[in-house]
């Protein structure tokens, strides 16, 4: 991750601007009697925010890991770290890049962290953002592919859970983190759960999610208070990456008309169309991955980057989306795959203090952690080897399996020589059991 310094231009004006609290004013930005002025937001759902003087902290994709998540924001200092989920970031602003849905068990208790945070930052004189991402508007859009077993179990208890408070979204919204594991222990204690295996709870789960994400639903009208671009003081945030003809377009207005969407309050005729220029196509604001690219190849890159920052009168831009080890230029590119759901790694948060950036990392020690994949990993994909030979099978798809398989370690091994943590009796094993598993299925 690298900064840049570009001459900001005037704040796009926007309508309807709003105060989220006066106690901000009572906070001082460090300075002897110096108080800071109230955040003031412009948009719905927020798209231009002042925040003078403020601490911004960005998190990347979270994807349902909530144990990673939590320690994510202990990390940024902005979560009490006595289990209580309280907000210790006093008149900090917290940015969350999207990506919370899909690949682990717990989205609905991240949101709901989420949530809870925010309204207790405000009374202390900061806020808390998010930004949606490609997979929430693939979850209100009706796609589960990449939803978690374990997730369709919490929208199926959240569901449940609801009927208690009929009449009070808010308060059942925000206590759901705190009460969401006790629902998971009972489900998991029932004598009728048997996990993925048991199809009419899976039934059950994906009638849950449905109810609950799609266009009008409780939660895909949580999702739309958030929006798929945010200017934070001279800062961009959002999941995949603006372009030049996604300002041209309006980030107000494309905020607006993805939030109109997921109430559903969008006509079905044009329900598809509305939204694509952020949501769908592969240069959308939320599946851009333009800045995630290797950086050699920089003339799109800069090009772009340089004329979308200097519309917007920004310094640098934020983006998610793609599991990073680096950042180049203006861009800062934060997601780590810190899920277990993805890549398992160190969870790192941006701090950004005066226009001037770092980069908050775990000190947690990673090095048995990724040894134990790698080498977990590599036993199994070894004994489906074994078993393969054992009965001389030629199923094609045992071997498309054990090449996926053989891909995940792969990916495993780059992590690590990224991070430098295998010596070099891991090389070894990792080269021998490579071309193993590269190797055979070709021979049969």
């Amino acid at each position: 991750m690298v900064s840049l310094c570009l001459n900001s231009l005037p704040l796009p004006p926007s309508s309807c601007p709003q105060k989220l609290t006066e106690t901000s004013s009572s906070f001082s930005n460090g300075s002897i009697g110096t108080a800071l002025k109230p955040i003031v937001v412009n948009g719905n759902p927020p798209t231009f925010v002042s925040a003078p003087g403020r601490r911004i902290v960005a998190v990347g994709d979270l994807h349902g890991d909530l144990d990673q998540a939590r320690y994510a924001l202990e990390m940024a200092g902005v979560l009490s770290s006595d289990g209580q989920d309280l907000w210790t970031g006093e008149d900090a602003v917290l940015v969350q890049l999207g990506d919370v849905l899909d690949r682990g068990d717990d989205e609905i208790a991240i949101l709901s962290l989420l949530r809870s945070l925010d309204i207790q930052a405000k009374a202390k004189g900061g806020a808390v953002f998010q930004v949606n991402g490609n997979h929430e508007t693939m979850n209100v859009e009706g796609d589960f592919r990449y939803v978690e077993s374990g997730a369709f179990d919490e929208c199926a208890d959240f569901l449940e859970y609801l009927n208690d408070y009929e009449y009070d979204w808010n308060e059942a919204f925000v206590r759901w983190c705190g009460v969401s594991r006790i629902w998971k222990d009972e489900r998991k204690m029932s004598r009728n759960h048997w996990g993925p295996w048991n199809l009419v709870e899976r039934q059950k789960g994906v009638i849950a999610r449905s109810v609950l994400f799609r266009p009008g639903g409780p939660l895909a009208c949580e999702l739309a208070r958030h929006a798929v671009a945010l200017k934070v003081n001279d800062w961009i945030f959002c999941h995949g990456g603006l372009l030049p003809h996604h300002v041209a377009y309006g980030i107000e207005k494309m905020n607006k008309e993805v939030s109109q969407w997921m109430r559903g309050l969008i006509e079905e005729d044009t329900n598809r169309n509305m939204p694509f220029i952020a949501t769908k196509g592969y240069d959308s604001v939320v599946w851009n991955r333009l800045y995630s690219r290797d950086i050699s190849d920089l003339a799109d890159y800069q090009i772009n980057q340089a004329k979308t920052l200097q519309a917007l009168g920004a310094k640098a831009m934020v983006v998610g989306h793609t599991p990073q080890f680096s950042g180049a230029n203006c861009i800062w590119r934060i997601d780590v795959g810190m899920s277990s759901g993805v890549l398992n790694s160190r969870p790192e948060v941006l701090e950004i203090r005066d226009d001037k950036a770092r980069v908050i990392r775990s000190k947690r020690n990673r090095f048995s952690e990724l040894q134990m994949n790698i080498v977990a990993s590599t036993f199994k994909y070894s004994w489906s080897i074994y078993k393969l030979l054992e009965s001389s099978s030629r199923n094609m798809m045992m071997k498309k399996k054990i090449f996926a398989e053989a891909t995940f370690v792969n990916q495993q091994r780059k992590m690590s020589e990224k991070l430098k943590l295998i010596p070099e009796p891991g090389w070894l094993l990792c080269l021998t059991m490579f071309l193993i598993l590269f190797f055979f299925p070709a021979l049969l």
